[in-house]
């Protein structure tokens, strides 16, 4: 009888939380262990997955080291030496060893919500920018999760997003904004749901996100007049970023924040341009 049961919420919510945050080890002899390493912050999430999967046995524990980023940093780690529930990890999509640019969403049929929220928990953001928008992002070195991402958002919000890697470091870096952002939240991130702490909780507050009064939301037609909380944008992220909260083309924000940046250096600033800058 199998262990995981990817139709139920929470365990493929687990098992999107594996695929970006977990380990699977192999061993001679048929030994080896599933790990999922978070940050001690974390341990709640940790410790109620011993919970989720009867007959099996997993444990949580502790450890401190130095690493590159602290002198001092503790995690928590979730760790499953079973062999039947590492074979059913393979058989679900996980590889054995480093699996970013592999893994794929379940070919069985899976719990879409709980799998999603997993997604995020492991590899995605949530939260507001700098200019006080929601947002919703996600970075993956995998083709196959990048398009569950955008097929996810489009279902949900009706946003159009498209997969494209970064000519940089050649991985994903996705994002929704505004009202999709909203939404998506609030569908991913119900009440009561297993769930990291911290992002359930910036979930809420970005499902509870509304437009303020004289927002503009997506350019209709014709020329568009910048608004002071456009231009708060423009110069507070990074111009993509910018592009994609705005509704606007890259070439426009540069544009504009050219226009700012002259303003605010060749005359005294009268309309709060002070601030941005």
């Amino acid at each position: 009888m199998a262990i995981i049961d990817l139709t139920r919420e929470d365990h493929s919510y687990f098992f999107g939380l594996f695929q970006t945050d977990g380990h699977l080890q192999g061993g001679t002899r048929q030994r080896g262990k599933a790990t999922i390493e978070l940050a001690v912050k974390d341990i709640d999430l940790l410790l109620q997955l011993p919970h989720l999967f009867d007959g099996v046995k997993s444990t949580v524990s502790t450890r401190t080291r130095t690493t590159n980023f602290a002198a001092t940093y503790t995690s928590a780690t979730w760790r499953m030496c079973n062999l039947a529930f590492r074979r059913e990890l393979e058989l679900s999509g996980v590889p054995v060893g480093r699996k970013s640019k592999e893994v794929s969403p379940p070919s069985r049929q899976f719990h879409q919500r709980g799998y999603f929220r997993g997604l995020l928990d492991g590899d995605g953001s949530v939260g507001f920018t700098r200019a006080g928008l929601p947002f919703i992002g996600f970075v993956t070195a995998s083709s196959s999760l990048a398009d569950y991402f955008c097929s996810t958002v489009k279902n949900i919000t009706g946003a159009e997003r498209t997969a494209k890697r970064n000519a940089r470091d050649d991985i994903f870096s996705l994002m929704v904004a505004s009202e999709p952002a909203s939404r998506l939240a609030e569908w991913a991130y119900p009440q009561g749901c297993l769930a990291l702490n911290r992002k359930s909780t910036a979930a809420a507050a970005v499902a509870a996100w509304v437009r303020p009064q004289g927002m503009r939301a997506r350019p209709v037609f014709g020329r568009q007049p910048w608004t002071l909380e456009e231009d708060t944008v423009v110069a507070s992220t990074k111009v993509k970023e910018a592009a994609m909260l705005l509704g606007r083309t890259e070439s426009a924000v540069n544009v504009r924040r050219w226009r700012l940046r002259n303003a605010a250096t060749s005359a005294p600033a009268t309309d709060g341009m002070e601030q941005l800058f």
